[in-house]
């Protein structure tokens, strides 16, 4: 059976997927050009994740949908434990919403441009300037009523358990007073670790958790990662 999966991944599933990929990629430039990136640069590239998931026979379950309004702004932060994350959570959230990702991945031929046009956010640490100017581009997204996702342990995990969590994006959600929504994703290591060329066929499960909300005086650092990262791990098997 794998065999017979692995022929039909190189013969269909890989040249199927590529030319959604630049599909996906043109028409989201041409929506930001048209001025509609705010809405093509989200919905094509969920049909995008949504086909990838199929053609992969990955099945994707959420729950905890209940816990997010539609309108409000979060930041959500997810555990991530391989590249089928991204497409979990383009496909299934059903929230408006752009991406932290690191400005490495601009340098990805028209889908590192696609990107950029469409409002997600490359991260840079280089300098001072550059953590500026990566400030602003988020402002500028949530001061739109937009939400960002973030994996705040910053790389695909390499055993499948959850590493520590870096305060980056935690420091959007104080400095705009903004719920932080916590994500657990399960399954996907089993899907696609980061050793893997190919995926194998699965289920991926999300959790929505309830958001933390601001207090008064806004949010604890400190309790704002550890009250994240906890709600994440209460979703896993034992880590």
């Amino acid at each position: 059976m794998l065999i017979l999966y692995r022929i039909y991944q190189i013969l269909v599933m890989l040249p199927v997927l590529t030319v959604a990929t630049i599909l996906t990629a043109i028409i989201a430039i041409i929506g930001s050009a048209l001025g509609l990136g705010r809405s093509w640069g989200y919905y094509c590239p969920r049909l995008w994740a949504k086909l990838f998931c199929a053609m992969t026979f990955v099945r994707v379950k959420v729950s905890g949908r209940e816990n997010i309004s539609k309108g409000q702004s979060y930041v959500f932060v997810a555990n991530h434990q391989g590249a089928y994350d991204i497409f979990a959570i383009y496909g299934y959230l059903n929230h408006q919403f752009r991406w932290m990702m690191k400005k490495a991945l601009e340098k990805i031929p028209l889908v590192g441009y696609s990107c950029r046009v469409i409002g997600q956010i490359y991260v840079d640490n280089s300098s001072p300037a550059a953590i500026r100017r990566t400030m602003a581009a988020a402002k500028k997204q949530l001061s739109q009523g937009m939400s960002v996702v973030v994996f705040p342990e910053g790389s695909r995990s390499r055993d499948g358990k959850v590493g520590r969590f870096k305060k980056g994006a935690y420091a959007l959600a104080m400095e705009f007073d903004l719920p932080v929504a916590p994500i657990t994703i399960d399954g996907a290591f089993d899907v696609m670790p980061r050793t893997a060329i190919l995926p194998h066929w699965g289920t991926i499960k999300l959790t929505i958790h309830p958001p933390i909300h601001p207090g008064t005086d806004g949010h604890d650092l400190r309790e704002l990662i550890d009250g994240s990262r906890s709600a994440i791990l209460s979703a896993l098997p034992t880590q």
